[in-house]
């Protein structure tokens, strides 16, 4: 039922930068309308309790970023690129031409719904692509809220919204796209490059994993405790790049604990859920897919340091922290996605090492350390999509910065020029400008003289 909108016009790949500038302007002029932000901060406060200044910090404010990137730099971005060529290949121009790759799917998740739709989506626009959205049935209010803005912003055959649950996906996921763009779980990320390779459909992969943080003994304990608890709590914890599990040095895990409880009271006061500024579980799914890896973690021995309560009606979970994990435990098995920080200890990096590569890779890895010897041997001995040293969730927003996974975490890349590569063909075109020499050495009858001339350019090569 969407196979007309599949069908690429092809006047979008033939638009100028400063048609391109136009269209993504049209994105940030209507979110910064202070009626649609109080219409879309009203959406995603009944979709999870998100309150006003995260969906200003973690979502639109991305989406200016996005915005602001493509209108310094698409003109730029968009010019073909000189390459050299060996000497083999004298009087031949080599240049690497940038096009659209034609209709493009972005699959968008509830967790940060508009970042995650419209910063592609802008990329997308810049890049000279069409675009179908689905965003994510989670967050019905929101996806809602984007219908209504890509219907008065574009017409159908450049950018459509659909909504739906995973049967709608399902059925764009058999159509041929050009390129797919999704955000989630490697679960259903392999779903949908299995679905891409059925048309050979390029894919962009943000997916998620188990995102460690390593504190050593030499970091700052108290400023890491507060900026884990308000990381570990952003978004209730319902975060990609968020701080998954905790390796701590055994020396600082009780000051670890005591700042944490304190950063708790000074961002959420004595009782977290009666705090306006933490939101709250998507549903009644995911509460008690959170609950059930708390449970066994405890029923395996693992200790509530801090937390615990909930609220099955409210879906409130209180920010929690478990010592005494073991690897067997579900909780560092699974993606958490809640504010649960599950914590292990360690006594030499290289056991924090060997803790961190029995995992998948993640797509983020953060390091609490002020030696800057372990900085580089934590670096050099693990490998992750994106890693934050002393700071945290913080990977995604430098445009100047490429933004992804590797292998069970996602693939390609996100952010600025970064994401309008990942949406455009790199067209390798070459050219003769001097006729009369050509290639003659290496077409027949050959000889020992074609020979010695052939081996000569290959000294250049």
């Amino acid at each position: 039922m969407f196979e007309k909108q599949i069908a690429y016009a092809p006047q979008a790949a033939h638009t100028t930068a400063r048609q391109r500038i136009e269209k993504v302007n049209r994105i940030w002029t209507y979110l910064e309308n202070e009626t649609n932000f109080r219409a879309l901060a009203e959406a995603m406060y009944k979709d999870f309790r998100k309150p006003p200044f995260e969906v200003w910090a973690t979502e639109i404010g991305f989406v200016k970023s996005a915005v602001m990137a493509v209108r310094r730099d698409l003109r730029q971005w968009m010019r073909d690129e000189p390459v050299p060529g060996p000497l083999a290949l004298a009087g031949m121009s080599s240049r690497i031409q940038y096009e659209p790759k034609g209709v493009c799917l972005i699959l968008s998740p509830w967790n940060y719904p508009v970042n995650l739709s419209l910063c592609p989506l802008v990329s997308a626009i810049a890049a000279g692509n069409t675009v179908i959205l689905k965003p994510s049935e989670m967050s019905p209010h929101t996806s809602a809220f984007m219908a209504d803005m890509m219907s008065a912003l574009f017409p159908p055959e450049e950018v459509a919204v659909v909504e739906g649950d995973a049967d709608a996906a399902k059925a764009l996921l058999k159509l041929p796209f050009n390129h797919i763009h999704f955000v989630g779980s490697p679960a259903v990320g392999k779903i949908v490059m299995a679905a891409a390779a059925k048309h050979l459909a390029s894919v962009t992969l943000e997916l998620g994993g188990k995102s460690p943080v390593i504190i050593d003994e030499t970091a700052d304990v108290a400023y890491h405790a507060e900026k884990l608890a308000w990381a570990k709590c952003l978004n209730n914890g319902q975060t990609c790049i968020a701080p998954d599990y905790a390796i701590v040095h055994e020396s600082k895990l009780e000051v670890l604990l005591k700042g944490f409880k304190k950063s708790l009271r000074d961002l959420y006061g004595e009782d977290p859920k009666a705090s306006p500024d933490l939101s709250r579980m998507i549903n009644l799914r995911h509460f008690h897919r959170v609950r059930s890896l708390i449970e066994d973690a405890v029923s395996k021995g693992a200790r509530i340091a801090i937390g615990d309560q909930s609220d099955e009606a409210d879906l409130y979970i209180a920010p929690t922290v478990l010592t005494g994990v073991t690897e067997d435990m579900d909780i560092m098995q699974e993606e958490i996605f809640g504010p649960v920080l599950p914590v292990v200890t360690f006594r030499s990096k290289e056991e924090a090492v060997a803790i961190i590569r029995r995992r998948p890779k993640p797509l983020d890895m953060y390091i609490g350390s002020r030696n800057n010897a372990a900085i580089r041997y934590y670096l050099k001995n693990t490998s992750a999509g994106n890693t934050v040293v002393n700071e945290y969730m913080t990977s995604f927003s430098n445009t100047n910065l490429p933004f992804g996974g590797i292998n069970n975490s996602g693939m390609g890349r996100s952010n600025g020029r970064h994401s309008f590569l990942d949406f455009s063909n790199h067209r390798a075109v070459m050219r003769r400008h001097w006729l009369f020499i050509g290639l003659k050495v290496v077409q027949p009858p050959f000889n020992d003289l074609k020979m010695k001339v052939l081996k000569f350019f290959y000294r250049f090569v």
